[in-house]
């Protein structure tokens, strides 16, 4: 079957399919109903030996028995959002709103039916294919399904695409990142009878007017950013807060560049310490920055360029990001981040996709099946 018959045949099942998933919470370490969702969905269209694993990855795995020159087609079923219960979705304007829809819920669905194409196709691939809806790649989540996915397959992956992007973009660079969770204690007390005492809000806030006055390093075309994220503590407008904590994180597409960023944040978080002000720090996410050859990425790059621009019919706009990308890239395999979607609002309650757009990105995808 050609790519538009499947298309033209399958567009109502992908709207549908888009319109019961993206109803699933799955904030990061709690994607076990949208795993199990689409374990269901790939066996109910004839996927075979389709399991989740330990992470809750659900891998579909396609003629790779024995094979160490696996592809892996990947998109991550979690969200920023912490909801627990169904998210609202409504549709108009010929948009699909809703918490999570672009980032990546329409990019598993794209996923999946390109499985289903491969089934219904008797699509191969020399080395196998590998069909992965991983699970926390957002935030906290510190690619933990990406992490298991090349721990368990560990020398047999050859390159990696994963869908989570806008449709006319790809990130072919890494953005490595360090986060950490810094607590804060004092004495604290009432605010009239303990004045003077120190103040764990105060001092922790001197902590992040430090990492604001952090001059970033430049080694040639990189970039490198910090940030405070969330702040939180004391107990009442009369006391003198004795317990503080925030989230703070620097980012970088250079690997010197993170070193020197790490060095900065730990000489603040030890400097800030002393006998009435305790500071402990948990690192909390580490997303390394690429190993691999550029030769090597760089043609990756403009192969995957190619196949997709002639699909869109207009240039395709390459940059960096942070995502799975990260895992397989520091490790030197050819990785590369690709849209499906187009739209706006992610990481808010009012994210949209385009409606239609799904449908171009089923079709980039299709052809990225068959030619990369």
């Amino acid at each position: 079957m050609d790519f538009q018959q499947f298309i033209l045949e399958n567009k109502n099942y992908l709207y549908q399919t888009l319109k019961e998933l993206c109803l699933i919470p799955a904030p990061s370490h709690n994607e076990g109903k949208r795993a199990e969702y689409c374990k269901e969905w790939l066996k109910k269209n004839g996927c075979k030996g389709v399991y989740v694993d330990s992470a809750l990855n659900v891998i579909f795995p396609l003629n790779v028995e024995n094979s160490d020159s696996i592809t892996v087609y990947a998109a991550h079923t979690d969200t920023v959002f912490p909801d627990l219960e169904p998210l609202p979705s409504r549709e108009e304007d010929g948009k699909i709103f809703c918490p999570g829809v672009g980032d990546d819920t329409a990019s598993v669905c794209v996923l999946m039916m390109g499985a289903k194409y491969c089934v219904e196709n008797n699509l191969h691939k020399d080395g196998g294919i590998l069909f992965v809806m991983n699970s926390c790649e957002e935030g906290l989540g510190n690619l933990k399904g990406t992490r298991q996915l090349f721990k368990d397959y560990k020398g047999r992956i050859k390159q990696f695409i994963t869908l989570d992007s806008g449709l006319c973009a790809m990130a072919n660079v890494s953005v490595g990142s360090h986060r950490y969770k810094v607590d804060v204690k004092t004495p604290g007390g009432h605010s009239y009878g303990a004045f003077g005492n120190k103040n764990a809000i105060v001092e922790i806030s001197k902590i992040a007017a430090k990492i604001y006055e952090i001059e970033v390093p430049v080694r040639e075309d990189s970039k490198t950013t910090y940030n405070v994220g969330t702040i939180e503590g004391g107990t009442s407008v009369n006391t003198i807060a004795e317990n503080a904590s925030m989230l703070c994180e620097y980012r970088s597409t250079n690997r010197e560049c993170l070193e020197i960023m790490r060095q900065s944040f730990e000489k603040i978080f030890k400097d800030a310490d002393c006998d009435d002000v305790k500071v402990s720090v948990e690192k909390v996410g580490d997303r390394p920055c690429a190993d691999i050859d550029k030769s090597l990425q760089d043609c990756f790059t403009e192969k995957m360029k190619s196949v997709i621009e002639s699909v869109l019919g207009k240039e395709l706009r390459v940059g960096s990001s942070s995502t799975d990308c990260n895992i397989p890239l520091s490790m030197g395999i050819p990785s590369l981040a690709i849209g499906v979607r187009a739209g706006g609002g992610v990481h808010t309650r009012d994210e949209w996709i385009e409606k239609n757009s799904i449908i171009k990105g089923m079709e980039i995808f299709l052809n990225v099946l068959t030619k990369i």
